[in-house]
């Protein structure tokens, strides 16, 4: 009995201590919101759905069936529900990939070791691509390069010249490829700049005096050092472009092109959702498997080691004749990713006719103007349009609302993980909180559609509000600032909280007089990366916005749908301009407190 006592007031004690009880709240909170919706999609593709009775005479609404898993992997219909999605997936993906990498790797290279001029102006502005939305890239293409012969309208290459571009330049796997490469290279610009601004200039000096070639210096010496870099922005880069929405359904869908991002949100909305779980379920096993595969190659690969302590030097690499073209190139790659599509958009939402680009017809109507009849239905100009405003009032508030939450639940699961360092339930929240970021936005989304379009057990159903939209937002966040939470607190000596304790302080004292205001500084960088986040998110949400709860992202998706470009290049330019807006505050802020 008296082995007993003890065990229960040990496991009391236990339970008692801060970060243990935080970390118990947030298994449980981190089982409903991604473990549970995976669960729950799973299910839903072995039952029978109302819907599934116009597709077979044997559908018994609520019944087990293995109906679905058979229509996508054993059907006259695998090969265009699921092949070729998953083919056209890849292919772009990795194309994308290998692209955004050989752009990113150069520009590092030139930024990092070269004497190329205005070098810092070049870093600050190769992060821009990224910051523009990745579907908004795509309809600055549609804007240029769109033909007549789908759709009737034509872009302002084919009004300027009168020459029709080809189906292949204006929709499908080019274009996506291209615009894709565009936005994402950044990516392997700021890893592989990292690395090689790490690495000892001697390493490549030695090769110089043992008769190298440059070329064969950055082959065998330079690049291999960097791997780790290239390997994760190559990872990062095919994970994020094989769950992309936006941009393979405005290039790809009008001519047939589709993805398994874009045949989930067919399926779903064509109500056969269970096909587009299964679909939703590959996306995530691909994902997940590419990430495995990095962490293993990088796990044992050879030892990357280029700083040590024998002192360290940086020299530069003349680039001689080449210094004045490689800029000049720079500055192309910067007026095609930045701004050409700026300039394409506002001028679309200046012009009165689609097919009209002329001077004479340029026009404020869809940003002041007055309902007029003769004109998109008779819907207002975007800044009178009181269904624009209010999704721009739902995007910001949505932004807020979960930058605020994801951001203060980052900083409860980094004392979490930090308190209770080298534990399993430590290490169990740290992982579980990293999970959404292996799943892609479009199933992510399809995700918490399963789970929370009808009453689940305890769980109500909240499709069609707008606390649906922001917990799905807060819960995709949670790896950045949950990430963000760790390095604040692992800042932060355990001795001011034991002083504290003490003295008789209670946690909540404790942590909200010294904790919380040491770590809000460095948590405030992930509320504004949410923010930013969450102000251009397309994939993440188009599953679940209803026209209550519709952002100007979700509008500009409408809008292109049904063929009023003015109005989705206006609100194109909008969310940029916020987007950017909150990018400076981010640098800032940033520098103010040596983020």
């Amino acid at each position: 009995m008296k082995i007993k006592g003890k065990t229960i007031s040990r496991l009391k004690n236990y339970v008692r201590q801060p970060h243990i009880v935080i970390s118990l709240v947030f298994l449980v909170i981190l089982l409903v919101i991604v473990i549970l919706p995976f669960a729950k999609m799973v299910e839903d593709s072995f039952v029978w759905q109302f819907a599934d009775l116009r597709l077979s005479r044997d559908a018994e609404p609520g019944g087990f069936t293995l109906f679905h898993w058979k229509r996508v992997f054993d059907s006259a219909l695998t090969q265009n529900i699921l092949f070729r999605p998953l083919m056209n997936s890849v292919s772009t993906s990795l194309s994308v990939s290998v692209f955004a990498m050989l752009i990113g790797t150069f520009l590092a290279w030139l930024v990092s070791r070269t004497d190329l001029p205005f070098k810092k102006i070049i870093a600050t502005m190769a992060v821009l691509p990224y910051v523009i939305p990745s579907y908004i890239h795509a309809l600055a293409w549609l804007n240029l390069f769109k033909n007549s012969r789908i759709g009737g309208a034509v872009g302002v290459f084919q009004y300027l010249t009168g020459i029709a571009p080809p189906d292949w330049l204006s929709y499908g796997y080019f274009p996506i490829v291209t615009t894709l490469s565009i936005h994402y290279f950044p990516f392997t610009f700021l890893l592989v700049s990292a690395a090689l601004t790490s690495l000892d200039s001697r390493l490549e000096e030695s090769g110089e005096i043992l008769g190298a070639t440059r070329f064969h210096i950055l082959r065998r010496i330079t690049f291999p050092l960097v791997l780790p870099a290239l390997l994760s922005s190559f990872i990062l880069t095919f994970s994020r472009v094989l769950g992309t929405f936006g941009t393979p359904y405005f290039l790809g869908t009008p001519v047939r092109f589709y993805t398994l991002s874009t045949q989930i949100y067919s399926n779903i909305i064509n109500r056969v959702p269970s096909v587009g779980y299964i679909l939703a379920f590959v996306l995530i096993i691909i994902s997940a498997a590419i990430i495995f595969i990095n962490q293993r190659m990088i796990g044992k690969s050879k030892s990357f080691v280029t700083i040590a302590g024998k002192g360290f030097r940086v020299t530069e690499t003349p680039l001689g004749r080449l210094r004045s073209p490689l800029l000049y190139l720079i500055i192309l790659l910067f007026i095609a990713s930045v701004i050409l599509p700026l300039v394409l958009l506002v001028w679309q939402t200046l012009t009165l006719y689609p097919n009209d680009y002329s001077i004479k017809h340029l026009t404020l109507l869809f940003w002041i103007g007055e309902a007029n009849t003769a004109f998109a239905e008779g819907e207002a100009g975007l800044l009178r349009n009181p269904a624009i405003i209010g999704a721009a009032w739902n995007s910001i508030k949505l932004a807020l609302v979960s930058s605020v939450l994801a951001g203060f639940l980052g900083i409860f699961i980094g004392y979490a993980v930090v308190k209770g360092r080298n534990t399993k339930l430590a290490y169990a929240v740290e992982q579980m909180s990293f999970l959404p970021y292996l799943v892609p936005g479009i199933a992510f989304g399809a995700l918490y559609l399963a789970l929370f379009s009808h009453r689940f057990g305890p769980l109500p159903a909240l499709y069609g509000t707008f606390s649906l939209v922001v917990l799905v937002c807060v819960a995709k966040n949670l790896p950045f600032t949950g990430r963000a939470g760790i390095t604040s607190m692992l800042q932060i000596g355990s001795e001011l909280e034991e002083a504290s304790e003490t003295l008789g302080a209670r946690w909540i004292t404790r942590f909200r007089k010294i904790i919380l205001p040491l770590s809000i500084q460095g948590a405030i960088s992930g509320f504004i990366l949410v923010f930013i986040t969450v102000m251009r998110e397309l994939s993440l949400i188009i599953l679940l916005v209803t026209p209550e709860t519709r952002t100007l992202t979700t509008m500009t998706f409408r809008y292109q749908e049904q063929g009023y470009t003015q109005f989705s290049s206006a609100i194109s330019v909008l969310i940029i301009i916020i987007v950017i807006f909150g990018e400076l505050i981010s640098r800032r802020f940033g520098k103010k407190n040596g983020i």
